[in-house]
């Protein structure tokens, strides 16, 4: 089905259409349409326009008025103050935008027909380390991303850059070598679909490499003779031998079964074909430092290859340069992400390349960047852009660590959110008719979206408190809110099984009712917004303002007691359409619904 027009961009349209008659001279106009609490919108851009035309602003609104098309939508409209214009729209046309939007599976919101190939660098552990609370950002806000992206109908290309790749590969593997049974795996594999298969997999995986770290890095620090193989064993790595390389894949395998078991925690799709990480480009390093050499885009300094920025200095006054590789050979991490644009934009053909990456490394990616457009990697036509996102604090506003000043493990974290969901929605389980098996699936659902929604609903750039106790609760702009707000409607809806919803565009609609239907149809141009602006907190304030909307709605629109079957029906419609917009809304942020709570 095509798109369907919001009542925003038709009453935008009508206006300008107006504007373009009365004042022809100014040409295509832009009337600086709003929502208004003075009516459903306000105009406000004839004061300029008039500015400009030396024109009286109001005399000018005046004439725009009497030339408006008002087509049904427009009920009335009125020129306020200096030359505004409050625009109120009508019950019907509210209603039959609605329908039109409910008879479609995408709520009405279009594709975007310009829509390219974003090729996004997200959810990026370190083989053979624990993932932490540092860890969760970069994994929530890519995945919303990639889904908002998708929906509007962009092209997306995962790919979680996994630091899989450096020095401390060569301590493992030689410590390997001579214990070769530290990776094993001691106990029986459950049987496949058992409850739990995933997660004690992921358990054991972590517990084999943790074992496996400490133990070697005890003897690379006390042993000279092993600390000198190595080093040796480093050389060998690089360098593609056999052995060595197998030994390397087996600890990224092992580490591969223990994110997988932590994304699939967080209920999240990380595909195997996905995960290109450093190591991904080893073979396209020499090449891109020989073609910046070449190039004149990076120059030889100490040794050292680098690229230098003038409006980039040290403390000391200096140029600060990205160093792509060390006076000793070694290539830097600018190597590696200057290859993978390469292959983004060669291979891929990305037209966009999203890093969804700690605003800390942000000079870091300014470099990175502007190396590749010197090197012609980055041309018109392809942007590169990091969505940096802040620090995660803890409750008191300090960086969050456990209480020994360790860095909270991230399953911790996550098994304490589903504990405390789970206590929530057991209290109400009776209430909601719940067995103990809904109770501990909601309990997962509910605890996984509050962390998730309590991440997206900040601006990313912004650091954010992890406060459990507000995550969960009923009350605020919370997850847990909003799927409450989505079972209540599964509720009603249930309880008048024998009623089906049905749009009535000839009744008149309450306050409550008008409010909620004008917020659902700003649905699509949000859905826009958030994808352009990569700002997934914008699509979690929409569905907040949403549920707000209803509860509003349920104070003044009684569902189960309205006046007329007619009305009950119009209603009905309302509420579902709301039930679907908040699950396709919280799907994309990659939150579950559950049909009761």
């Amino acid at each position: 089905m095509a798109s369907v027009p919001s009542l925003a961009s038709s009453v935008h349209q009508r206006v300008a259409d107006a504007l373009a008659s009365a004042l022809p001279e100014a040409g295509a106009a832009d009337p600086l349409l709003r929502r208004s609490d003075r009516a459903d919108f306000q105009a406000n851009g004839i004061l300029a326009l008039a500015k400009k035309a030396k024109a009286n602003p109001r005399e000018l609104a005046s004439t725009v008025v009497g030339g408006l098309d008002k087509g049904g939508v427009i009920e009335e409209i009125e020129v306020s103050g200096p030359g505004f214009l409050n625009i109120t729209v009508s019950d019907r046309a509210i209603v039959e935008t609605l329908a039109a939007r409910a008879a479609d599976d995408r709520l009405g919101v279009p594709v975007n027909p310009d829509a390219g190939t974003t090729v996004i660098d997200y959810a990026q552990p370190n083989v053979a380390k624990e993932m932490h609370v540092g860890h969760l950002r970069s994994a929530v806000i890519g995945a919303a991303m990639v889904e908002i992206l998708e929906f509007t109908g962009e092209q997306v290309v995962r790919r979680h850059h996994i630091g899989d790749w450096g020095t401390q590969f060569g301590m493992l593997i030689q410590y390997l070598i001579e214990h070769p049974h530290e990776l094993d795996h001691k106990a029986a594999e459950p049987a496949a679909g058992d409850a739990g298969t995933a997660e004690a997999a992921g358990e054991e995986a972590m517990s084999n490499l943790n074992r496996l770290y400490k133990a070697s890095r005890a003897l690379f620090d006390a042993d000279e003779e092993f600390k000198t193989r190595a080093r040796a064993r480093v050389v060998d790595l690089q360098a593609g031998d056999e052995q060595t390389l197998a030994l390397w894949q087996r600890f990224v395998d092992e580490s591969k079964i223990y994110f997988y078991s932590v994304f699939d925690k967080l209920d999240m799709d990380i595909r195997d074909a996905d995960i290109v990480g450093e190591s991904g480009y080893n073979h396209m390093l020499a090449e891109t430092c020989r073609l910046l050499e070449e190039s004149g885009v990076a120059v030889r300094s100490n040794g050292a290859l680098c690229v230098f920025f003038d409006e980039y200095k040290g403390p000391d006054g200096q140029p600060t340069p990205l160093i792509v590789q060390k006076s000793d050979g070694g290539f830097g991490y600018a190597a590696t992400d200057l290859s993978a644009i390469r292959d983004r934009v060669g291979s891929l053909k990305a037209s966009t390349l999203l890093y969804v990456v700690d605003a800390r490394q942000s000079l870091h990616f300014k470099m990175v960047f502007e190396t590749a457009r010197r090197a012609g990697w980055l041309q018109e036509g392809t942007k590169a852009v990091q969505l940096a996102f802040g620090t995660v604090l803890g409750a008191d506003g300090k960086p969050f660590k456990t209480r020994e000043g360790e860095t909270v493990r991230l399953v911790d974290l996550l098994d304490e959110a589903v504990d405390r969901a789970t206590a929530v929605v057991r209290e109400k389980a009776e209430k909601a008719g719940l067995t103990e098996p809904e109770i501990v699936e909601n309990g997962r659902h509910v605890g996984i979206g509050a962390v998730k929604y309590a991440d997206l609903s900040t601006s990313a750039a912004r650091d954010y408190k992890f406060d459990l106790d507000q995550m969960v609760s009923l009350n605020g702009d919370t997850s847990v809110y909003l799927q409450y707000a989505y079972a209540r409607i599964r509720s009603i809806q249930r309880r008048l099984a024998d009623v089906a919803p049905k749009a009535h565009p000839e009744l008149p609609l309450a306050p409550a009712e008008r409010a909620m239907g004008l917020h659902l149809d700003g649905f699509g141009e949000l859905i826009a917004d958030a994808a352009a602006e990569y700002a997934p907190h914008k699509l979690a304030a929409y569905l907040y303002q949403l549920a707000s909307h209803l509860t509003a709605f349920y104070d003044q629109c009684p569902v189960m007691k309205a006046d007329t079957p007619e009305q009950q029906e119009n209603r009905l419609f309302l509420i579902d359409l709301t039930a679907r917009t908040l699950g396709k809304g919280m799907g994309l942020l990659g939150i579950r619904t559950p049909e009761k709570l």
